[in-house]
């Protein structure tokens, strides 16, 4: 079996960061993020560890297929939102490398949902939620309180909405 060969890396170093690390793939990189203390040994295990998990994610999850995207939309909006068809019906459902800012986004008028390639790093509880998200604007567009109550029905959205603010918190201080 060919072993997968990733894009570069990059190695973000932050003062900020105690223990935790992060990655992500962005814009053709997967891009790491470690404490500033770590040692050159510490980031070369870190990298090699964080690369073999998305190796991993993807091969399990089939999470860089978006065909493989959409099915596990279609699961979770007949779990969660069986009452709103529309949501089982996306145009659409795709990975993309052009959201910096946003994990996810929607255009209900055409049905298409596209998540930011950021995500596959990251728990598949975390891309659940973003999904869900992103299928409750085929019904609500905006983020009013219907909005909210049906992304709520999703158990972990609490949880996955908290984990996401981290990461946006930590990678707009490593941004400073």
């Amino acid at each position: 079996m060919a072993r997968k060969v990733h894009p570069p890396v990059e190695v973000r170093r932050s003062p900020r960061r105690r223990a935790t690390v992060a990655a992500y793939e962005e814009r053709g990189r997967v891009v790491v993020m470690i404490p500033d203390a770590f040692s050159e040994t510490e980031e070369r295990e870190w990298i090699d560890h964080m690369l073999a998990r998305l190796r991993q994610r993807e091969s399990r999850d089939g999470r860089a297929s978006d065909t493989a995207l959409r099915d596990r939309a279609v699961r979770l909006a007949r779990r969660y939102y069986p009452e709103h068809p529309e949501c089982a019906a996306p145009r659409s459902v795709r990975w993309v490398d052009n959201q910096q800012r946003r994990w996810g986004s929607c255009t209900p008028s055409d049905g298409t949902i596209r998540l930011s390639r950021r995500l596959t790093m990251m728990p598949s509880w975390v891309i659940d939620y973003v999904l869900l998200h992103e299928l409750a604007h085929l019904v609500h567009y905006d983020h009013s309180r219907p909005f909210w109550d049906m992304v709520g029905r999703y158990t972990k959205a609490e949880r996955a909405r908290g984990y996401l603010e981290g990461i946006a918190d930590a990678e707009a201080s490593e941004r400073r």
